[in-house]
């Protein structure tokens, strides 16, 4: 009998033993879909502009002062790092989850008992008097046995949740150097613009002059003196235009490096942020190791995955020990009489969910939910991220395009102005050809700005899709 009993004993073992190894899942990368090559350009070097720290990207010294800034007093970011210490207290907890809880309690009562009853006339008795006391000092102890991995699971998912607000706050900083830079090299533009307009402006004044004396003369209207104040007018109206904009970045910058508004120093000549030329992508699958919003992605997917294995492990018995040991008398002289006064009481039990398990059992199929979530948005983040490497590829190819386009076009221009003057002082032109030719080229140079604004724009993003700047 004993024996049928204790092969029973060793089946069950077995059986739950065999349930126990199916309560996790070990995580696994899902598939995702990426690309061989940016743009059909195929290329095996693994070389890319993201390993480059920002400092050594940007080289403009005054930059490098407003992004260090801001990584020391931009409040978004201050805050980010106040997450990572919470992730930081929460990780500690979860890896304390292991040790027993220890507890140590004093205590005294008294208990007035009725007269009446059978306790009172039994205490009054044998003890002549007419209430109880009873005094305790005792420690009291409980552990749970990591059976099935529950506390196991748990500390794995405050590490992937630690890891993940990590690099939440890589990312933020990726996006907080971008900002700035692109809002710095904004700034230089709408200097560079308003430089444009005043050259302008003295070029539209000559030309008013000129018009003034050829009136004078009898060689033209009163037409031609108001149409070229009008062309001059023109020019002179993106001035306060330009100064609005400029004053407004620049307050937009001192934010974003936590100071007060303001007006920045600049280095006017660092127009450019970098060559659009030889700037190494790599290859598309760097962007799982390289970005920081996929990698915080692939970590909310680990977080999400332990969290469906610990309700998982919800589902089967937890085996508990728990201890109580110390002094206990009902007399208080005798209250630390050792070793008489000592007493201790070690127990175990085995908890088996029975009534809640429907509600254990939907805990897991909605963490399984979640799991399912995490995994769809891990896939798009590196569906983002090559989606945007590939934008600001194209845009850094075609704006080289424009760029050169545009600058001849420019040129051009500015030698017809002087052709139109010289031939308007000649008497060889009219007014309205000088004045066509003065306001396309205020468009063209305008429009060069620009378009250099963009290719700094699209460097920058090309940096960040890469996944610099955490560096």
């Amino acid at each position: 009998m004993q024996r049928k009993i204790y092969l029973i004993a060793v089946a069950v073992s077995a059986v739950v033993l065999l349930a126990a190894c199916k309560t996790s899942k070990e995580y696994q990368r899902p598939q995702v879909t990426v690309p061989v090559a940016y743009n059909g350009v195929s290329t095996a070097d693994t070389l890319t502009i993201a390993d480059i720290s920002w400092k050594q990207f940007f080289t403009d010294t005054l930059l490098q002062g407003l992004i260090g800034k801001a990584l020391q007093n931009n409040y978004d970011w201050q805050i980010a790092l106040k997450n990572i210490d919470r992730a930081d207290k929460l990780l500690q907890q979860a890896k304390a989850g292991n040790y027993p809880t220890v507890n140590f309690q004093l205590g005294a009562q008294t208990t007035y008992l009725s007269q009446n009853s059978l306790n009172g006339l039994s205490t009054k008795t044998f003890l002549g008097k007419e209430h109880l006391e009873d005094y305790s000092a005792a420690f009291q102890l409980q552990w749970e046995a990591d059976i099935w991995g529950k506390i196991k699971q748990r500390k794995a998912k405050a590490l992937a949740d630690y890891m993940a607000t990590k690099e939440a706050v890589k990312g933020l900083q990726t996006k907080l150097v971008a900002e700035i830079a692109n809002s710095y090299y904004n700034l230089l533009m709408l200097d560079e613009q308003l430089r444009i307009a005043q050259k302008n402006v003295v070029l539209n004044d000559s030309t008013v002059n000129v018009t003034k004396l050829q009136l004078t003369a009898g060689e033209v209207t009163s037409l031609a003196v108001k149409q070229a104040e009008a062309q001059r007018d023109n020019a002179a109206l993106l001035i306060p235009q330009l100064q609005q904009a400029i004053t407004l970045q620049e307050n937009a910058l001192q934010i974003l490096t936590g100071e007060l508004p303001g007006a920045l120093p600049r280095n006017a000549l660092a127009i450019n942020v970098a060559g659009i030329d030889n700037l190494p992508t790599g290859i598309p699958a760097l962007l799982l190791s390289k970005r920081p919003d996929i990698r915080q992605a692939e970590l909310a997917l680990r977080s999400a995955n332990a969290s469906v294995n610990a309700a998982q492990a919800e589902l089967y018995p937890a085996l508990r020990i728990s201890a109580n040991g110390g002094t206990n008398s009902f007399k208080a002289s005798d209250w630390f009489n050792i070793p008489s006064s000592l007493f201790g009481l070690v127990a175990g039990s085995i908890v088996q969910p029975i009534f809640q398990h429907k509600e254990l059992k939907t805990q897991v199929e909605i963490a399984k939910i979640s799991r399912d979530q995490a995994v769809l948005q891990f896939r798009q983040s590196v569906l983002v991220g090559v989606g945007e490497v590939s934008d600001a590829l194209t845009q850094i190819d075609k704006l080289k395009e424009q760029q050169s386009i545009a600058a001849a076009r420019t040129n051009t221009l500015q030698k017809a102005i002087a052709e139109s003057q010289l031939l308007y002082k000649s008497g060889l032109a009219n007014y309205l050809e000088v004045i066509v030719a003065q306001g396309t080229a205020l468009q063209s140079e305008l429009a060069l700005a620009d378009i250099r604004r963009q290719q700094n724009n699209a460097v920058i993003a090309l940096y960040k899709s890469l996944g610099g700047g955490w560096k």
